[in-house]
C-alpha cells in the first residue's frame, strides 16, 4: 500500500492508454454536451476543430479513467479528492487519438487536523498519441498516513544499531 509517507514532491509518473472511439465521443456528447461539433461531422467540420471532437469533460473523464486505474494498480490509500485547480484543456481530442498521462507531485501537505491524513498535489497533463499537450491540471489529492504502528516499525528498522 502506498501511503503519504512514501510520496516525495518531484516524484513523477507515466502512466495510462486510453484509445477514443467516434462512438463514445458521440455518446458521451449526446448524453452530457450536445454542442453540435461534437455530435456532427459535418457541424464539426464547420468550426475551428474541423472534424468531430471530443467534449473537454470527456477528455477529463477518459483521464479519470486513467488516474483511477493507476491508483488501483499501485494500491494507493487514496482518500478522494476535494478538487482541481487549474484545468486547461490545451488541444482538442479526436476519434482515433490514444491518450496517456504524466503526473508530478508539486507539494505534500500533513492534516494539522486529522493526524492520519495527508493530503498531495499533483500536476497532471494528457498525452495524445504525437507527445502533445491535450489537458492540464493540478489535482488535490487526500491520502491516509501510513499507520502509527507501522511508521514505529519502520522507524526502528531504519535507525543505526548501537555498537
Amino acid at each position: 500500500m502506498q501511503y503519504f509517507e512514501d510520496l516525495v514532491v518531484g516524484g513523477r509518473s507515466s502512466f495510462g492508454r486510453y484509445e477514443v472511439t467516434r462512438e463514445e465521443v458521440v455518446e458521451f456528447a449526446g448524453k452530457y454536451d450536445a454542442q453540435p461539433f461534437h455530435l456532427s461531422d459535418e457541424a464539426a467540420a464547420q468550426t475551428h476543430f474541423g472534424r468531430l471532437a471530443a467534449s473537454g469533460w470527456h477528455t477529463c473523464a477518459m483521464t479519470m479513467a486513467m488516474i483511477v486505474e493507476n491508483i488501483t494498480a499501485h494500491a494507493q490509500a487514496g482518500l478522494g479528492s476535494p478538487g482541481v485547480d487549474e484545468l486547461r484543456w490545451l488541444k482538442p481530442v479526436y476519434p482515433g487519438d490514444t491518450l496517456r498521462c504524466e503526473s508530478e507531485i508539486v507539494e505534500l501537505t500533513p492534516s494539522r487536523s486529522k493526524p492520519g491524513i495527508g493530503s498531495y498535489r499533483s500536476r497532471l497533463t494528457t498525452f495524445n498519441q504525437h507527445d502533445e499537450p491535450v489537458l492540464r491540471f493540478t489535482s488535490i489529492v487526500l491520502i491516509r498516513r501510513r499507520p502509527q504502528q507501522e511508521r514505529r516499525a519502520r522507524t526502528k528498522r531504519t535507525r543505526p544499531s548501537k555498537v
